[in-house]
Parts: C-alpha cells; structure tokens; sequence
C-alpha cells in the first residue's frame, strides 16, 4: 500500500545474509513524514497468521469456496520461489553458493527452497524477525540534500528509542577452508530455446578468496578479475570464447563480493558435456600463462579509466547504487567509508604495481594457482527434471496432507473462507500519512535545448553539469532497410561495435573503447508516434560518454565504425552470435512478462508488431536459427547489407549533453566528427511509401525547426485479436492481455495511465497476487497507446486471463472512490516526476519529440483525471466488443490450450 499512498520509491531486497529497505523522496519538505511508512514497515510490521498465509504459504482448497476440491500448496513466495528455481542461471548461482560456502549462513537459500517453505511456521517467522530485523541489528544509510541532523533525530525517534538494545548474533562467520579441491554436479530443466540443443552443459571453477572487509585486497582482486575475463583482450576470453567451445562465459563468471569471503569464478555455458575436461584443463593453463607473463600496462590504464569514468558518471539512482555498493562490506563491519574512497585505493594500487612489477601475477597465483578451496561445478540438463521437481512437491503434499485428521480439513476450509474474506475487504489507509494531489508541482521544470544543422544533420545541444563527462547520441532511421533484413537489425547492432574497425581489428577496437570512453553501444529503436497509433520511428541509437578530454578519440572510433566497418572474420561473428543467442534464451525465466505482453501485443499495432521482431520471442527464435547455422557467410553479408542503409549520416540526427563551459569545445568536434560521416552518405530509395515528416519539437518556432522525424505510416493496418501459446519448461506462467487504445497526445491517455494503476493497486493486485499466488501483476499502458495487462511467476494461467476482464468490469462499475483515484494519481507522478540525470536531460523531445509543452499538457490532463473520466474511459477502450485485444501465455505443458483451436500453440 505504501508505493500507491505516496510517490516515493520503496521496496525491499533480500540479499544471501541481509535485507535492505531503500526508500526516497524527491521532495525533502515531504520526506520526514512519508519516511515513518519506512520505519513502520521495517521495524512494525503487523505480520498476521493471515498475511503469512497469503504471502507464505498455506494448504488449501484448489477452490477455497468448496471444500471437496483437492488440498494444494498455494502461496505467493512459495510460488515467487517456483518461478525463480525454474531460472536455469538462478539455480546454478544458488548451487555454487551453497557449495562453496557449505559450513553455515550460505548454504541456505535467503529466499526459501521452494519445497522448504511449507516447513516454515507463523511463529518461526515472527521468531526471526523479532531477533533479526530489530535496531541493534540495523545499519542506516542516507543520501541527499537534507540536514543530516534532522534526520537522525527522527531515526531516534520513529525507530530508535523503541527499542531496547539486544545482541543479536548474525556475526557470519568465515569458512573452514578445504585442504583439497572439490567437485560437484547439479541438474536442470532443458532448454528449449538454447543456440544448440546438444551443448547445454555448464562448467565452472571457483575459488574463495579473502575476507571483503579488507577493501584494498578486495579492489585489487575485482580489478584482477576484470583483467583476466572483461573483453576480448582479457586472457580467458582468449582462452575459452574465442575457440567457441561454449555459447559464452557461465552467468556466474568474475568476481563476488556479495558474502563475507569474495569469490572468482570462470568457466563456460553451452558446451557439450565431452569438453567439459577440456575447459578444465584450459582453465588451469591459462592461469599459468597469467602468472608467467602477467597483464599489458595499457590494458591496467584502460581498466582504470573505466574506474574514473564510474566515479564520474552521475545517474538518477546515484544513492541507491553507494548503497548497495557498501552494503555487503558494512554489513560484515567493514568500513563504509574506506570502500568509498576509490581515488585513495587507485593510488596504493598505483604505488604497488611500481614498487613490485610482479604483484599481479603474484597475487593470481596466492589466491588461484595455490588455493585449495576450489570447486569444479558442473550441471547438464535432465530430460525429466520439471516432472521430477513436481513429482517432488507432490509427495510433499501428500504428507502434510497424510498428517491431516478431519478437524484440520475443516480448519484448512475455514481459513481459506477466511483469508477470502480478508481478500476481498477494502483496506482502511486512513491512519496512514497521505499526501495531496494539491502538493504535487502543477507544472513540470523545463529543458533548455539547442538545435543546429551541420552538413544537414541536426545536432541537439543540452548544456548540463556533466561532471566532466560527455554524452553522445545519434539516432538514423532504417526506413529504407528492407523487409527481409530488419531481423537482421538487433543482431548488427549487437556486433557493430565489437568487430574491428578502420585500422583496428576487434581486439584493438575494444582496447581503444575502454582507453578513451565509458562504452559505445548501438540499439536498436521504435518509437511510437504521439499522435496516431499506426505511425512510428524506426531507427537504431548510437550511445557513448567519454571524459572532456577524450571527445577527439570518441568520435574518431565513430568515424571508422561508420566508413570502415569490419566484416569479414566469420569466427569472430561465430562467437558474438552464440553470445546473444544464449543472452536471449536466459533471459525468458527472468522476462516472461515482458515477453509475454511483447507478443500478445504484435497484432495491435505496427510498431508492436516491430518489437516482436526485434525483442521477442520471434527474436528468440530468429537468433536460435542463425546460431545452429554451420556457415555464417551469409550472415556476413546480409549485416554488410544492413549497414549500408543504416549507418548513413542522410537519416540521422544527433544529441550531445555536456558542461556548459565545455559545450562550445564538444560542438566543434562534434560538427567534426559529422561532417567525416556526411561526406560519404549515399542516396538511398526508401523502401516504404508512407513516410512522414514531423518536426522534432512541434512548439518551437516552425523557422528554427531544423529536426523532423521520419515517420513510417501503415494507414491500412488492421488491428486483429490473436491468442499465443509458447510451451515452457516452466512450472510457474507469464501471462498477458493487451488492449489497442489511444496514443500520448489524445485526451483520454491520461485516463488510460490513471485507470492502469488504479486496476493494477485496488483490484488486480488483490486477484492476481493476494488470491492468485502470482508473485506480481498489474496493468500498464505504454506510449504506443497499448494498455497491457500482466502477470509474473504464477501458477494460473486462463484463469488470470479471467482476472482481467473481471478488473474491466471493476473499472466499468465504478466500484472506487476518490481517495482510490488520489492515490492512482500519486502513483504516475511518481513516475513523471522521477529525477533525471543529466546526461538524460533532453531526450524525451529528441527521441520521440515529446516537447516540454506536450508533457506538460499530458501533466495538466492527469490532474484533471475524473470518476466520470475512468469509468467511460474503460467502457469505451477496454469492454469487450468495443476494443481489439490480443493475449500470451508462456508456460509448462497446458492441454486445454492445447485442444483450444483460437490458441497458437508453439
């Protein structure tokens, strides 16, 4: 409730051996009261039989209303657990973990084995927290512009004086180092999306290292780790991706310092089960080599820079992201501060790499080549292994039931009517502190940007306190790309920048980045028009940072990926597709939703149709085929293709960010560095007929309007409703149902964006979550004008699809009040007025050409949201027989879809 009560940011994350709480405001008059929710939900939580029931776990009725129907577990952590143990990357993490530190706190799971939950006990949990989550036990951290005074004292007061001091013992201890090397095997589930079904073996080799409180030793040991992995000049990478034995390095690969000792590990995922001896054998060669010929000073000074570049670089979670980076340290009594002073850690480091030329390798062959406490994990997927893990949760349910008399079948069947009844109660947040739709700032700060031309292409100019860093975007249409090849576009994007270029090859190019910018990255674009559904902007970002004193270099390396691009080395293409094909299949465990509303989205709208393309399952799917291709020279060719329509300085547009005292240095290079890329542009026919011309920023004065957008229109799209079904080796769902509505700038998008959070916090959150056991859920709508409803790790799968047509008639009824709609817009401020760092300040216009005037019209809309408003808006855009509506489910083995001839069934 407290995220829908106020617009601040709250949550919590569970790491292996602490919990952390962030919670921010981005305005301070408010911040003292809306931060007590924070104290009261950490230290004074309710933590009912009821809510451990719900958010636990629990037997109950299959259906909680009849109590013939079958006793099952039901439970949202339970199935939160389910979902994430499905997550072939996740399982081994927890494995190795728990392995390797085998002797207390670590080998255990934080978040519960999925069959260890229903032996946990109300009072056990309230038990742990009464011990655990009390002051004496707690670290406070704060950041902003705030009186550091005021706010202890009110720590003292909300929390602090509360209590009485205990000591509780959550010291965690060190491991017992091992005197031998182990070895050890898991298994999982197959993956069906995997570059090559007959390489899905992984291997690693981890060693524990020293203690994370010393902060020295540690920063030397991250630093090593990423000289020996990060990049292709890094030693394993040479060793192990180069020779393509595996699809890429294991997910668990470099350096951990998350528990009380760090650990390094390194190995490789995708590989046949019979190379596994092989890589463990070049493992152990290449640290050899490491220790015999140590690492190349300009590969040290590049790693370096990249430290500079990270103490530099300012985002808009800035504070989250100091404290999570101290939290592990300070959590084992380490020194907060110490670990904060990378500048003073940078100079010892300095001072002994020049008193002692061999402290590198020395230190490779102390904690690796000489370590003992090594394991060797392997895991290779089991054919039967989903239906072992049910087999498994069966009989655990067969013996809580067998433990039953039928008083407890009674009592099961009254508490489940009860915490149905509870479900369904309207909450009273009225003791709870509330803020006002009066204390929002009725209109938003604008963002002074500058246009000029330079050999006809546009250049944005925003001059913000960069910190010493420059920020460089160019966005370049692919309309005149064709059909065939726009599968082709995620993977050029992916490989531009990693191939070699001009006089550099692959190797030299990455050496070059990391020498003189914070990265250079490529991405593919689609961008919704703001004003009709069935137009949009296709293209691909280019994105780099670099230090003031580096722009000269950074627009060089651009100037060669655009004029002199390699492809030519197929082996090197070979190693960068297994890579992204194995990227893409791991991340559908961690995605489903996303994935889901991708696809059931496609037949809405021809810009969602796009992003299947690029980013879904089709995507999945392409990337799988061209990696189980023998010979990728076609492949070299087609993406030689690509590039001659896409890197062409006649589509593109620029932006750059930077100081304002620098500003006027960034330009000439940046004029520089344009003028060598539209001197070789080539006139190219555009393969679609509707192309649009907008101006960028449609308030500005039309004489100045130097920037258009080329739009592609579709006007004789046809909208249609389509129902996909991707079989999942899953035992949790991901399910979705999107709706074609209206784009940003009509009137009723405001009410679409309130509606979507009021369905997703007062219905959809008590159906899905609450009674449904889905670990999340909600509705959402995007700037393409589609309102998608979702669902994350849940055991259900049409029947949340129910759920949501039940939230539409929710919303068509009316059944909420005006504190329920204060709250919903409280919600969506929350989000646009989330702080913006400067290096993103301006790109709403330049990318989508989102004027401030425009958002600050879609601002004046929200406030003006209604009851009247909600309610016709979801008649008019949501009921069945006046919208167009498309669905997904990705999930296990579902026969009623299967036999359902309106499902597609993959």
């Amino acid at each position: 409730m407290l995220t829908d009560r106020w617009p601040p940011f709250m949550n919590a994350f569970t790491a292996s051996d602490y919990t952390m709480y962030p919670f921010s405001d981005a305005e301070f008059q408010r911040f003292p009261e809306s931060s007590v929710g924070l104290f009261d939900a950490v230290f004074f939580p309710c933590l009912r039989e009821l809510d451990f029931w719900q958010e636990g776990w629990r037997l109950e009725n299959s259906d909680p209303q009849d109590p013939s129907s079958p006793l099952v577990f039901k439970g949202v952590v339970f199935n939160e657990m389910k979902g994430a143990f499905s997550d072939n990357e996740r399982l081994y993490a927890q494995h190795l973990q728990q392995l390797l530190l085998p002797d207390h706190t670590y080998s255990h799971t934080s978040g519960g084995q999925p069959l260890a939950i229903p032996d946990l006990t109300w009072d056990q949990l309230r038990h742990f927290h009464q011990t655990h989550y009390h002051p004496s036990n707690a670290r406070f951290f704060t950041y902003g512009d705030l009186p550091l005074e005021q706010h202890l004292k009110q720590i003292q007061d909300e929390a602090l004086v509360r209590f009485q001091r205990t000591q509780p013992d959550t010291h965690v201890p060190k491991q017992q180092p091992w005197t031998t090397p182990r070895e050890a095997h898991v298994s999982c589930s197959p993956d069906v999306m995997a570059p090559d079904p007959n390489k899905q073996h992984t291997l690693t080799v981890s060693y524990l290292l020293g203690d994370i409180t010393d902060v020295f030793e540690s920063f030397v040991l991250s630093l090593i780790s990423s000289l020996m992995i990060s990049g292709p000049n890094a030693p394993f990478y040479r060793t192990l991706i180069e020779p393509n034995i595996g699809s890429d390095f294991s997910s668990m690969v470099g350096y951990d310092g998350s528990t009380r000792q760090g650990c390094f590990t390194v190995g490789l995922q995708g590989i046949a089960e019979h190379d596994a001896s092989r890589v463990k054998r070049i493992i152990h060669d290449t640290l050899d080599d490491i220790i015999a010929k140590g690492f190349e000073e300009e590969r040290i000074e590049a790693l370096l820079h990249k430290l500079e570049i990270q103490i530099k670089h300012q985002s808009s979670s800035f504070g989250l992201s100091l404290a999570s980076y101290i939290a592990s340290c300070w959590n084992h009594e380490g020194d907060p501060i110490e670990l904060l002073r990378v500048g003073e850690n940078v100079d010892l480091f300095r001072r002994k790499i020049a008193q002692n030329p061999n402290f590198l390798q020395e230190k490779v062959r102390h904690y690796f080549k000489e370590n003992t406490h090594t394991l060797t994990l392997s895991m290779s997927p089991d054919e039967d292994y989903v239906k072992k893990q049910a087999d498994s949760e069966e009989v655990k349910l067969r013996q809580k039931i067998q433990q039953l008399n039928e008083d407890n079948r009674k009592d099961i069947y009254q508490k489940g009517l009860q915490l149905l009844s509870e479900q369904t109660k309207v909450q009273d947040v009225s003791c709870l502190p509330a803020l006002q739709i009066s204390d929002i700032q009725p209109h938003l700060t604008y963002t002074h940007t500058h246009i000029s031309t330079t050999a006809g292409v546009p250049i944005q100019y925003c001059e913000q306190p960069t910190n010493g860093m420059v920020y460089f975007r160019a966005l370049l249409n692919i309309n005149t790309l064709a059909e065939e090849l726009k599968p082709y576009t995620p993977l050029f994007c992916s490989v531009i920048t990693k191939m070699g270029c001009g006089g550099l090859d692959y190797k030299q190019q990455a050496q070059q980045m990391d020498l003189y910018t914070g990265g250079m990255s490529v991405t593919p674009q689609i961008l919704p028009d703001h004003t009709h559904m069935d137009t949009y902007e296709q293209g691909i970002l280019l994105s780099s940072s670099c230090l003031e004193r580096n722009v000269s270099e950074m627009f060089h390396l651009w100037s060669d990926i655009f004029n002199s691009p390699h492809f030519e080395d197929s082996e090197r293409l070979r190693s960068l597709v297994m890579m992204s094909a194995q990227e893409l299949a791991n991340g559908v465990a961690d995605s489903g939703h996303v994935m889901a509303m991708t696809r059931a989205a496609r037949s809405l709208s021809p810009a969602s149709q796009l992003q299947e393309t690029f980013g879904g399952m089709e995507q999945v799917k392409f990337m799988k085929r061209v990696a189980e291709s023998s010979d990728l020279t076609s492949v070299l060719r087609k993406l030689a293709r690509v590039k001659r329509h896409l890197l062409n300085a006649e589509n593109m547009r620029c932006a750059i960010n930077a100081a304002p005292p620098k500003m006027a240095a960034v330009a000439l290079q940046t004029e520089g560095f344009v003028g060598s890329v539209a001197a070789t542009r080539k006139q190219r026919k555009a393969v679609r007929p509707h192309i649009t011309e907008r101006p960028l920023d449609p308030s500005a004065d039309p004489s100045s309007s130097l920037a258009t957008r080329k739009l592609v229109s579709e006007p004789s799209f046809q909208a249609c409703a389509m129902k996909t079904f991707y079989q999942l080796p899953f035992p949790v769902n991901f399910v979705s149902e999107c709706v074609r509505t209206v784009p940003y700038t009509h009137p009723d998008y405001a009410s679409l964006c309130v509606l979507a959070r009021l369905m997703s916090s007062k219905f959809l959150h008590g159906e899905i979550r609450e009674k449904g056991g889905a670990y999340g859920g909600g509705a959402r709508i995007g700037g393409g004008g589609v309102y998608s409803f979702y669902s994350y790790r849940d055991p259900n799968s049409t029947g949340t699809l129910s759920a949501f047509r039940r939230g539409v008639d929710w919303a068509r009824s009316g059944s909420f009040t005006q504190q329920d709609i204060d709250q919903s817009k409280l919600s969506v401020f929350s989000q646009v007025d989330a702080p913006l760092a400067p290096s993103e300040k301006g790109l709403s216009v330049f990318l989508w050409g989102l004027s401030d005037d425009m958002r600050q019209q879609h601002r004046e809309r929200l406030f003006n949201v209604t009851h009247t408003h909600l309610v016709d808006t979801a008649n008019r855009y949501l009921s069945v027989g006046k919208c167009v509506s498309a669905a997904a489910i990705l999930g296990p083995q579902n026969e009623a879809l299967s036999k359902d001839p309106s499902w597609i069934c993959h």
